[in-house]
């Protein structure tokens, strides 16, 4: 029995998120069909991550364990001749029995893209937020800082979520303008489930006066979701990055 890792990446545009839905296409769907015609066998296989329905994924990765000698390079290219141009295979390597696409993980990075310009940009469409008013990117740099650190993100994921510990440790956040594209970047040891869209939403407070410095740290503190920002859309999110080495800084 082999382990293979895939590393993927894919525009969720057209997908109701990564994972299998009952009555709905997603992309591991979609990968598993490409999967049984090269393996010759509806192999399991394992996400790195979730993501959800529109939210895009620069880099992802999933195991799947099989019996077939296929080589992992001729993998590759038999499986993106399969593929939907919008999901692609960037490489296959044979990994340790007990290496775990999801539990092996040791941070992420995901990145949100707004377009920032009064006028939406149709070659954006599903791939960034179109936000019309005039955003401060400094202001919200200065204010993203604040997430930094191992704390309580209880107030930062979907009201009604059932999830264990609301703890992470977020390693490095940051918001920069290139011309009328603002990006939020955040990367960090795990997220709950609408924590970055939501975290994307409270530095929206920004424009409207009701976020300034020092303002994160208190909504962070209270552990209540009313106190945080509106969930942005998901048609900006993507998982950017994910490490199976620990973050720099504390190797």
């Amino acid at each position: 029995m082999r382990r293979l890792l895939f590393e993927i990446s894919y525009a969720g545009t057209r997908y109701h998120g990564y994972q299998v839905q009952p009555n709905a296409v997603s992309v591991a769907e979609t990968l598993q069909d490409a999967i049984e015609k090269v393996f010759k066998r509806r192999e399991n296989i394992t996400g790195c991550s979730r993501t959800d329905t529109g939210v895009h994924a620069n880099q992802f990765f999933l195991h799947m364990d099989t019996e077939r000698s296929i080589p992992a390079e001729a993998a590759v290219i038999a499986l993106n001749n399969l593929l939907p141009d919008d999901i692609c295979v960037r490489s296959c390597r044979e990994v340790p029995a007990d290496f775990h696409a999801r539990y092996s993980v040791r941070w992420k990075e995901y990145v949100y893209r707004i377009w920032n310009h009064p006028v939406k940009n149709p070659f954006l469409d599903g791939l960034a937020c179109h936000y019309k008013h005039p955003l401060d990117a400094e202001l919200m740099n200065r204010c993203a800082q604040e997430f930094v650190g191992t704390h309580d993100f209880s107030g930062f994921r979907s009201s009604g979520a059932k999830e264990g510990s609301a703890v992470r440790t977020i390693y490095a956040a940051s918001v920069e303008r290139e011309g009328d594209m603002v990006t939020f970047r955040v990367a960090g040891d795990g997220f709950l489930y609408n924590m970055v869209r939501i975290m994307v939403g409270t530095l929206l407070l920004c424009p409207m006066g009701r976020l300034k410095e020092g303002d994160l740290t208190s909504i962070i503190c209270s552990g209540e979701r009313s106190q945080a920002g509106n969930t942005a859309p998901a048609q900006g999110l993507y998982l950017n990055r994910v490490s199976f080495s620990p973050w720099p800084e504390y190797q």
